[in-house]
């Protein structure tokens, strides 16, 4: 009987034998490690040489690719640039030790119209190099249809860390840092998984899901760890954002740790059927959760944000933003400042809400202006609050009063520590009314106010 020793053994010698190697040099050898893969350094690339070896890179690449086999980069530097990854393209190293540097002479890595793309356990260092005006990051992809990045770290872009236009597939366990626009930046993607990764350190963004028309995108964006990020081209709201979506629909946004941001941890911007759910967002500049203009469908749920300017606004029903729920929200420690003067409502409180929403279950505490916001002017229609609980905000809920505004039903919310009032009515930002929590809403036929505890 033969032993699972001497078959292993046997197996090994039938790989070395199937090996090709020529006697003329090491540029020949093709050596196959355990995984199928082309071992680099062995084919004549060298790991550590200060010599720019783009071109040899790019051949062995090609050479690998071909062959549908991935090349293996063994631990130490390998200066390149200029790359163009092939249809079939397969990088993998050793995480932490396998460092492709950057040269700086034009791009890094892009692809366009590949199938399949894969970069795995490599360092990319930018080193905060020029990129020139066609490249939008160090790993730009066009077109490709199954991207996967997984246990890379990407560091030192003078843009973006990676740029994916129309592109699928997955971004994942890896550390993005240092980018001097946004680490992620998905473009028209199709399905594709943006998990696991660290984000820190950013000019402009953290993790961006745009479109350029508004369309199904379905990107899912979960587990993520995004921190100080920064808004280094100004602006209302554009930049600064840890996970920033843009005419993205269909989109999910769970589970991630979003903090230090320069304006919002979360931002959705016409982004419809988009969920929120179960984030930590702490610190964030401007309001922690976002979702505003022209979207039809959002859930906010279960989120935990502490000091931010603002908690929780679903707002623009003048640009068509309506239709969601606001459920099971711990919101805490506001202020009054934001990163820009604010013509408008201002800053300061927790949730704010104007077209045919249901806000339940919530628990805000030191709003320094409103617990809540229902309305503003003219835009409300569809408002239900009930079963929130709202403690120390000089006003619990405002709710507009305006000529104009339509139905709010404020019912069964407990209001403590609320000195100007628990439930008043305003015209914009004055107020309107006297305490409504006690005589029910009198005068207001829009407004059914009942059963609210003070």
């Amino acid at each position: 009987m033969l032993s699972r020793r001497s078959i292993l053994r046997g197996l090994g010698a039938a790989a070395l034998a199937a090996t090709p190697v020529s006697r003329a040099g090491a540029a020949d050898i093709t050596p196959v490690d355990l995984r199928g893969s082309i071992d680099a350094a062995a084919a004549g690339l060298l790991p550590g040489a200060e010599d720019d070896q783009s071109r040899r890179f790019a051949r062995m690449l090609k050479q690998a690719a071909g062959a549908n086999r991935p090349l293996f980069l063994p631990p130490g530097n390998y200066r390149i640039s200029n790359i163009d990854l092939p249809d079939n393209a397969r990088i993998i190293g050793v995480p932490g030790a396998s460092r492709i540097v950057y040269t700086g002479n034009g791009h890094l890595f892009a692809a366009n119209g590949a199938a399949h793309v894969s970069l795995t356990g490599i360092v990319i260092d930018g080193a905060n190099r020029w990129l020139g005006d066609y490249a939008g990051a160090l790993v730009h992809l066009r077109s490709v249809g199954d991207v996967v990045i997984e246990d890379c770290e990407i560091a030192g872009s003078r843009k973006n860390a990676v740029l994916l236009e129309r592109c699928g597939g997955r971004i994942g366990r890896s550390r993005l840092t240092g980018a001097g626009d946004a680490a992620i930046h998905a473009i028209e993607s199709s399905g594709l998984s943006i998990t696991g990764n660290t984000v820190a350190d950013c000019g402009n963004g953290g993790i961006l899901v745009h479109r350029w028309t508004k369309g199904e995108d379905n990107t899912m964006v979960s587990g993520n760890r995004i921190s100080h990020i920064a808004a280094k081209n100004g602006g209302t709201g554009q930049n600064g954002n840890g996970i920033n979506i843009f005419r993205a629909d269909g989109v999910m946004v769970c589970g991630n740790h979003v903090s230090d941001c320069a304006f919002s941890a979360i931002r959705s911007n016409a982004g419809s059927n988009v969920q929120i759910v179960q984030n930590q967002c702490l610190r964030s500049g401007e309001t922690a959760i976002y979702s505003e203009f022209g979207f039809e469908g959002a859930i906010v749920s279960a989120n935990m944000i502490d000091d931010a300017a603002n908690g929780i606004l679903i707002v623009n029903f003048n640009e068509g933003g309506r239709l969601a729920s606001v459920a099971g929200n711990v919101i805490r420690n506001l202020k009054t400042t934001g990163p820009y003067a604010h013509d408008g409502a201002g800053f300061g409180f927790g949730i704010a809400v104007e077209a045919d929403t249901s806000v339940t279950g919530n628990v805000i505490e030191n709003a320094p202006k409103w617990g809540m916001s229902l309305g503003w002017g003219p835009y409300l229609r569809n408002i239900v609050a009930t079963g929130n609980i709202v403690r120390q905000a000089p006003v619990g809920i405002a709710v507009s009063v305006v000529e104009g505004a339509g139905t709010a039903l404020i019912s069964d919310n407990i209001l403590q520590e609320t000195p100007d009032g628990g439930v008043v009515g305003f015209r914009w930002n004055d107020r309107a009314t006297d305490e409504l929590a006690l005589s029910g809403a009198n005068g207001f036929s829009h407004l059914t106010v009942e059963r609210n505890r003070l």
